[in-house]
C-alpha cells in the first residue's frame, strides 16, 4: 500500500483488499461445490454440460446486477468466466473418476514437446502408465527413453507427438518394428505423413490418426474439436476415441485429404493473416513506434491474437504452411481478398465494398462463440 496516500484513500484500499480476499474465498467455495456436482454427475452418468442451467445462471446474475446498479455486461462476462472454470473442474473430475487407462501402458514419442506434455498430463490423469521417448527428456518423473528404438514397443498404445518433419520417419520406423498396440499421430497435417501411415497399414499394424484442434495450454475441452481419421482399422480409431470419451470435446470424423484441405484454411489462413498483420506493423517505417502507443477496440483484439501467433514456434508455422499440399489454395484466397479490397478502395466502389462485407457477415453469423470454449489456439 502506498505510504504517501492520504489516510482516507489508504483506508478504502484496505477495504478493497479485504473484499478481494472475500471474493476469492467465495470463488473457492463455489469451485468446491461445482466439483462435488461434477462427481455426482459422473456417478449418475449425467451430461456435464447443461446449457439451460448456464442460461439461468447468466440471466439471474444480470437481474441481480441491475438491482445493484452493476453493469449487466460485466455480470454476464463474470458468470461466463465462472461457468468455464466450473466446467473445467467438472471435466477434470470426470476424466479422473472414469479412469479409462486402468493401468494400460502408453508410449509417447516426442512426449517432452508442447503437445506431447499435454498428452502426458491428460493420460496420466486417466490412470494410464505413461512412458516418454524423447531425446530432450521427459516431464516430471515420467519414465523416459532417449530413443524410441530402445523400447520393446510392447505398449497398448503408441502416440507419435514428435515435430511434424520427423513424424513420417518415425512412423516408417514403427512399421518396420510391427508393434502390436495401437499407433496414432497427433500432427497438424496428415498428407506429409501418408507414406508412414500407409507403411503401418500395409504391415497390419492397427493405425489411426487424430488431430487435437487446440493448443497445449488448453485445460477444458468443451467446444474444442478432435479430428479422427480412420485408416482402415476401426478398432484402433475406437480406442483413440475412447481417450476423449469422458471429456466434452467434439469428435469429428474426416478423411485424410479433406483434413489437410480444411486445415489449410483453419490453421494456414488464420496463421498467415496474423503473420501478415504483425509484419505490416513491424515494417510500417516511421509509423511503427507511434502505432505501438495507439489502440482501438478492433486493433487491440487483433493485436492480442497476432501476439499469440508471434510468440509461438515459427518453424512449426512454416511447416504448416509449406508441407500442406493444399496450403497454396488458402494463401491464394488471402492474397485475392487483400487485392480485391485494395481495388475496391482505389476505385471508390462503395457498393461492392459493402457487398463484400455483407457477404462475410452472412457467413460469420452462424459461427457465434461458445461461452464455455477456451478461445483460439495456435494449433
Amino acid at each position: 500500500m502506498d505510504p504517501h496516500a492520504p489516510n482516507e484513500i489508504r483506508a478504502l484500499r484496505g477495504r478493497l483488499a479485504d473484499l478481494d480476499n472475500d471474493l476469492l474465498e467465495r470463488v473457492a467455495e463455489r469451485q468446491r461445490i461445482v466439483t462435488e456436482i461434477g462427481r455426482l454427475k459422473a456417478a449418475s452418468g449425467r451430461a456435464m454440460r447443461d446449457y439451460g442451467q448456464e442460461k439461468d445462471v447468466v440471466e439471474r446474475a444480470k437481474k441481480a446486477a441491475a438491482a445493484l446498479e452493476v453493469s449487466g455486461r460485466f455480470a454476464e462476462d463474470l458468470m461466463l468466466l465462472l461457468i468455464r472454470e466450473s466446467l473445467t473442474a467438472q471435466e477434470q473430475v470426470r476424466v479422473h473418476e472414469e479412469a479409462m487407462g486402468m493401468g494400460r501402458r502408453v508410449l509417447i514419442i516426442g512426449g517432452n514437446g508442447h503437445m506431447g506434455r499435454w498428452m502426458v498430463r491428460f493420460l496420466v490423469s486417466q490412470n494410464f502408465a505413461v512412458e516418454v521417448a524423447d531425446p530432450s527428456g521427459a516431464p516430471g518423473s515420467i519414465p523416459h527413453l532417449a530413443d524410441w528404438r530402445q523400447s520393446a514397443l510392447d505398449h497398448d498404445i503408441i502416440i507419435v507427438a514428435a515435430p511434424l518433419g520427423r513424424c513420417r520417419g518415425i512412423l516408417e520406423g514403427l512399421a518396420e518394428k510391427r508393434p502390436a498396440g495401437v499407433v496414432f499421430d497427433i500432427s497438424s497435417l496428415k498428407t506429409p505423413l501418408r507414406a508412414g501411415l500407409d507403411a503401418l497399414a500395409a504391415r497390419k499394424v492397427p493405425v489411426t490418426s487424430i488431430h487435437p484442434m487446440f493448443g497445449p495450454d488448453t485445460e477444458m475441452l468443451s467446444g474444442r474439436h478432435v479430428i479422427f481419421i480412420d485408416l482402415g482399422f476401426p478398432d484402433a480409431t475406437r480406442q483413440a476415441r475412447e481417450l476423449f470419451a469422458s471429456t466434452m470435446a467434439v469428435q469429428v470424423d474426416m478423411d485424410l485429404d479433406s483434413h489437410d484441405r480444411l486445415v489449410a484454411y483453419i490453421l494456414g489462413l488464420s496463421h498467415a493473416t496474423n503473420i501478415a498483420f504483425f509484419s505490416a506493423l513491424a515494417e510500417s517505417g516511421e509509423a511503427a513506434p507511434r502505432l505501438a502507443q495507439l489502440s482501438s477496440t478492433t486493433f487491440d483484439a487483433q493485436l492480442e491474437l497476432a501476439s499469440r501467433v508471434a510468440e509461438d514456434n515459427p518453424r512449426l508455422y512454416f511447416e504448416i504452411q509449406s508441407l500442406n499440399e493444399y496450403g497454396g489454395e488458402a494463401l491464394t484466397a488471402l492474397s485475392y481478398a487483400v487485392e480485391r479490397i485494395r481495388a475496391l478502395v482505389e476505385a471508390g466502389d462503395s457498393e461492392r465494398f459493402v457487398a463484400m462485407m455483407e457477404r462475410g457477415r452472412e457467413y460469420l453469423s452462424g459461427r457465434g462463440p461458445d461461452p464455455g470454449g477456451s478461445g483460439p489456439a495456435p494449433g
